[in-house]
């Protein structure tokens, strides 16, 4: 195994947007050069939001950069006072487990499911004004989280180092000596766990042990995140790697396009789990009407719009337009793994991909 260093700046949502005005003539996969504005302070969103003045706070497992423009005009339109905690959604997850009734905090915004889960008894559920915004399929079935936007798993490679008949039809293949030296993963971070946690639930601990061991053994490239992975496989540093599908689409737009292309897996097991970001409300929360209606905004049109066009994330409400440069979201293929079953795995997770030899 290898540890790779590579710098990527790190745009915030708006520079995205106005990245994505270059041109490559180089490049093989073109971007869209318009992005759609967030929601604005003269017109409001379709969730209702209430005008008290109040103090809201958010724990949240995505990054700054992401979700701090839609908070800015949650906190202009509603009159609350937003304090939000970054951190990664395991960082989140764990605090909120730690404080237990005296969390202070009101709402657990988190990447996936997973984490979500594993704090799942700490958890209010969510009024149907909230929970019907959302597809059954990306909430929680018990109403104790709704999905906010949907992630696909995908195999980012360069065209120019990785021929179409070279493309394999599962992420089991990777394993295999071709492949040595050539992909990248990001074994630490939370949706590299969710995927494993993900095939724990479907083929169990001893397969999953093996393939993360046959990973090891065939030379993988480790980063640290999504990010550099695809930035890595669009300089050919790499031939390869293992990320979620807006991560490419996001370079695209800072760069005005990209060699890399994103590999949707064609079979619905654990490489193709299709991963909603998700939040909830604390049972303890000291503003449960807020949090309520923060989450409503973040279902909003206009915030759902935004993550598509802007974030390259897939929205949840069905009426927002899917992200440019991504197939329709009623085309890809997931497994169907129950919320908690994949939160039972998803500690055990990290224990394995430590035995074996990725960490």
């Amino acid at each position: 195994m290898r540890r790779y260093s590579h710098l990527l700046s790190v745009v915030g949502a708006a520079a995205i947007a106005l990245g994505a005005c270059g041109d490559s003539a180089t490049t093989t996969s073109s971007v869209q050069t318009t992005t759609t504005a967030l929601p604005t302070t003269t017109e409001s969103p379709t969730s209702t939001v209430t005008t008290e003045a109040a103090t809201l706070l958010i724990y949240s497992g995505r990054s700054e950069e992401l979700v701090s423009p839609l908070i800015e005009i949650f906190e202009e339109q509603s009159g609350i006072d937003v304090g939000v905690r970054y951190g990664s959604s395991t960082e989140m997850a764990a605090t909120i487990a730690a404080e237990g009734a005296a969390s202070p905090a009101d709402v657990f915004y988190a990447q996936d499911p997973s984490t979500i889960g594993s704090v799942r008894e700490l958890l209010a559920p969510l009024g149907d004004s909230v929970l019907d915004l959302a597809p059954e399929r990306f909430r929680d079935p018990d109403g104790y989280w709704t999905g906010i936007t949907v992630r696909s798993r995908v195999l980012a490679y360069n065209p120019d180092l990785v021929s179409e008949e070279e493309l394999p039809a599962s992420f089991h293949e990777l394993t295999d000596p071709a492949w040595a030296g050539r992909i990248g993963l990001a074994p630490t971070n939370g949706s590299f766990l969710t995927f494993v946690a993900a095939m724990m639930v479907l083929e169990g601990e001893e397969a999953t042990l093996e393939w993360l061991r046959g990973m090891a053994a065939n030379d993988i490239v480790e980063f640290d995140g999504n990010s550099p992975i695809a930035s890595a496989v669009d300089a050919g540093d790499i031939s390869a790697g293992l990320i979620n599908h807006y991560y490419l689409l996001r370079l695209a737009a800072e760069q005005g396009g990209t060699t890399a292309l994103n590999h949707y897996w064609p079979n619905p097991d654990a490489g193709s789990y299709v991963m909603p970001s998700g939040a909830a409300v604390l049972a303890t929360a000291p503003n449960p009407q807020g949090a309520g209606d923060f989450i409503e905004f973040l279902l909003s049109a206009d915030s759902q719009a935004y993550f598509a066009e802007s974030i390259f994330e897939y929205p949840v409400v069905e009426t927002a337009p899917a992200p440019f440069g991504a197939p329709p979201i009623d085309t890809l293929v997931s497994p169907q793994i129950p919320l908690t079953d994949l939160a039972e795995t998803f500690d055990r997770a990290t224990d394995l991909i430590t035995e074996s030899g990725l960490l």
